[in-house]
């Protein structure tokens, strides 16, 4: 396999290795965060787009954590460190998990670990809600974010350690966070579904 240089190229890839719907859309949810955040900071739509969807391309096939061989995410580095795809990307994959000790010092890892878990937590307060995205603010996130039993996979201090590298205030990151799904929200399935909703 060449290397990955497209956003076509690592959808066509997340499409072959992963069939769950809700896998699929959280990489979209993280792809559209990263871009978001590319475009605001000057950076390379593409190669960030890239980092997004395939972040999680191997959790279904190998979700084990403890594998050191193949276990999540060191089969998808593998992948793209064999076939030659550009060093940033890599590294950005391997330093969103924190266990496997990889610095995150570029603003795509730094962006990719802030985005990640609070991507998901964003689209968990969204299925919750009538309207969906729509009106989502931070405020009631931070709300969200107090109660342990929301969401409860997705960790707090995560979300806080990745705000904190970015730099940015916590109400901040997760106001771009939401504007990033709501401009993809129809892709995302984040807005009601009619009138009804």
């Amino acid at each position: 396999m060449p290397p990955i240089t497209t956003r076509d190229e690592a959808f066509a890839l997340l499409c072959e290795w992963v069939t769950s719907e809700s896998l699929r859309r959280h990489c979209l949810a993280v792809e559209a965060a990263m871009v978001h955040y590319a475009r605001k900071g000057g950076h390379d739509e593409a190669s960030w787009a890239i980092a997004g969807l395939l972040h999680d391309a191997d959790y279904e096939r190998y979700p084990d954590l403890d594998d050191s061989e193949h276990g999540h995410p060191r089969t998808i580095v593998a992948l793209l460190t064999g076939n030659g795809t550009d060093r940033e990307i890599v590294d950005a994959i391997a330093g969103h998990a924190p266990f496997l000790g990889v610095p995150r010092d570029t603003e795509m890892a730094r962006t990719l670990f802030a985005v990640d878990e609070l991507s998901g937590f964003v689209v968990a307060c969204c299925a919750v809600r009538p309207g969906g995205i729509d009106g989502l603010t931070a405020k009631s996130v931070r709300k969200k974010l107090k109660s342990p039993a929301f969401a409860a996979a997705v960790s707090r201090d995560d979300i806080a350690l990745g705000a904190e590298e970015l730099g940015v205030d916590l109400n901040e990151h997760i106001t771009e966070v939401i504007a990033a799904l709501d401009a993809r929200g129809d892709e995302l399935g984040l807005h009601p579904a009619g009138p009804e909703g």
